[in-house]
């Protein structure tokens, strides 16, 4: 393999990164508020129209396949970043179609929480940002630390899919070498730097969570 291969293999290895940890931050800074509305206008404070609203949001933007979501948003992607090819115009389809999926996933992390806890807080006076603040949401660090694991690894894959339309990253390199010129060793290098990727974020995402259920327990 040559040095300029190399160093492509780096560069989209860097881009990679940078597009799955800049979209896992705005998916988390949208999904977090989104899903715990979605759980507080159940369980905390009823509120059934903006159930419904969110629900059906969440529902429907998760309907809707990535690769066709990518092709879809273009022209809101082209005004937000002012093109719709690169790292950065990627991350607006990876945060939109990451955004829902984490929002649900905070939604069963609050339900898989027992029950007695919402009553505690009711008990003790708490309101709905209270009872989010010091209930809900340190009882639920451990699930939600997984949740976020669970969130970042399937951008690795989304990142992969957006590189198909011009996206940059591994996916985009793996397309335009390792399978436009035909280059298997491209192909299978570009797979392996995506195993590494998803192991080490799956392996700290372990990790912390480990650490912060002793600190619950």
């Amino acid at each position: 393999m040559s040095l300029t291969m190399f160093y492509d293999l780096a560069l989209a290895t860097g881009e990679t990164l940078f597009m799955v940890i800049a979209s896992s931050c705005f998916a988390i800074l949208l999904g977090l508020p989104l899903g715990t509305l979605l759980f507080t206008s159940t369980h905390v404070k009823p509120h059934p129209f903006v159930n419904r609203l969110i629900s059906g949001f969440i529902n429907i933007s998760r309907s809707i396949p990535f690769i066709i979501l990518l092709v879809a948003i273009i022209p809101f992607t082209r005004l937000l970043v002012g093109t719709s090819i690169g790292i950065f115009a990627a991350i607006v389809p990876l945060t939109i179609g990451a955004a829902p999926f984490f929002a649900r996933l905070v939604n069963n992390v609050y339900q898989s929480l027992s029950t007695g806890l919402i009553e505690a807080g009711f008990a003790m006076g708490a309101n709905t940002w209270q009872m989010i603040r010091y209930i809900l949401l340190p009882e639920a660090r451990p699930a939600l630390i997984h949740a976020v694991t669970v969130t970042a690894i399937t951008l690795v894959n989304y990142s992969a899919m957006a590189g198909t339309v011009g996206g940059g990253g591994l996916g985009d390199l793996a397309i335009r070498y390792g399978y436009q010129r035909f280059n298997p060793l491209i192909m299978l290098i570009t797979v392996a730097i995506l195993v590494i990727i998803v192991q080490f974020i799956q392996m700290m995402g372990d990790k912390l969570a480990r650490h912060f259920s002793r600190g619950v327990n």
